[in-house]
């Protein structure tokens, strides 16, 4: 069996990247991009600076400034992320049709295994997509190699935030052994607890217990950390049409809320930017996944599916409100409310012969035709459902 090739590519702190490409003079300063005008307003990115100084993702607005107090304060712009992303997809896929990639955050993984006759050995094509980038774009990416993605992701983890790494075949236990376990992707908070509570603190001494050492304390994960422990990962690196940009829109409320109407409104104007973005790029959705933060810290997330798919907002938002409700188990206040639409897939440009869509449903796309163009000249905040009762049409 052919030993594959996995290149794993960072861009460290990736929104900060791309504001200093448009800015240069945020070069070398400290700065935190965070929702300036929300509340309680969590981080979103921040420099290399500010995280010598204690800066956190996630960590309060308040508490960073505290910690950082000569830092530069940028609101987070998305759609400017998901451009440069786009333009980093662009270079990459010169090389490898299987190629996954996140959200807007940077990273990317390229399967290059068997493309040496086109483009060299594999180094070199990281080499070459860094060098490319590097011009283009303006931003410097990290790359590691090795044959799986979980290596070659520890790997590129070493090396922040600029620099690269590569694993021969063959020395994927020997490289982890040495590393603190925490390093590794896909451990809970719990199982790093328990494994902290075993005086277990490197790979390599994870690595020497059994399936069976593992099955009591861990039960039906011991497999999976018994396989990482020893740089085992048959994950495949998926192809781009499974793995478009997933659609994640969020909103921190002012006050803390248990208020119906307020969540559910939330909701729908999520429903709204999403539904805008879809059809922007000619998308449609089988997923949308609700994630609520409660005040306590304590997050509940809930999907449901659409078969078919779809980028209509009336669709979405009924969607959307069941997984509300389902979502909605506590009652504690609800802190902020992120909606994310997923499993994408490009909408068929074929006309259907004979439309099954009724006249309700032909009403709802010319509401929204005229709603989009109304929202692209003005603003998201221009117009948008007014209430759940909108959705029947």
């Amino acid at each position: 069996m052919k030993e594959r090739s996995v290149i794993h590519f960072n861009v460290a702190d990736f929104a900060v990247s791309v504001e200093r490409v448009v800015d240069s003079g945020l070069n070398r300063r400290p700065l935190i991009i965070a929702p300036l005008q929300a509340a309680r307003a969590e981080v979103y990115d921040m420099s290399e600076e500010a995280f010598g100084e204690g800066v956190r993702k996630g960590m309060a607005l308040r508490q960073a400034t505290r910690l950082c107090r000569g830092a530069v304060l940028l609101p987070p712009r998305p759609a400017l992320y998901q451009k440069a992303m786009a333009a980093f997809l662009k270079v990459v896929r010169n090389y490898s049709p299987f190629i996954e990639c996140g959200s807007a955050d940077g990273h990317f993984f390229i399967d290059v295994t068997g493309t040496h006759r086109l483009y060299g050995p594999p180094p070199d094509i990281g080499l070459r997509v860094r060098r490319s980038v590097r011009s283009h774009l303006g931003i410097n990416p990290i790359w590691a190699l090795s044959t799986s993605k979980l290596v070659s992701k520890v790997a590129s983890r070493l090396v922040k935030p600029v620099g690269e790494y590569i694993v021969s075949p063959g020395e994927e236990a020997l490289f982890l052994a040495p590393l603190p376990i925490a390093i590794l992707p896909g451990l809970t908070r719990r199982e790093l607890q328990k494994l902290e509570g075993f005086e277990l603190k490197t790979v390599g001494a994870l690595a020497g217990l059994s399936r069976q050492q593992l099955m009591v304390p861990f039960g039906s994960r011991c497999d999976y950390l018994h396989q990482i422990s020893k740089g085992i990962d048959e994950s495949v690196v998926s192809s781009p049409a499974s793995t478009m940009p997933a659609i994640d829109c969020e909103c921190s409320f002012a006050e803390d809320s248990n208020n119906r109407k307020e969540v559910e409104a939330v909701v729908i104007d999520l429903v709204g930017r999403a539904g805008f973005s879809l059809r922007k790029s000619c998308q449609v959705a089988r997923r949308v996944g609700i994630w609520l933060r409660y005040s306590d810290g304590t997050h509940v997330v809930r999907q449901g599916s659409c078969r078919t798919g779809t980028d209509s907002d009336f669709a979405l938002s009924r969607l959307a409100l069941k997984v509300l409700q389902r979502a909605w188990i506590r009652r504690t206040r609800i802190r902020s409310c992120r909606l994310v639409c997923d499993r994408l897939q490009k909408r068929s440009p074929q006309l259907l012969l004979f439309p099954d869509k009724g006249e309700r449903e032909q009403r709802q796309e010319k509401v929204l035709g005229a709603m989009d163009t109304i929202r692209s000249r003005f603003g998201h905040l221009s117009i948008g459902l007014g209430s759940q009762s909108g959705l029947e049409g």
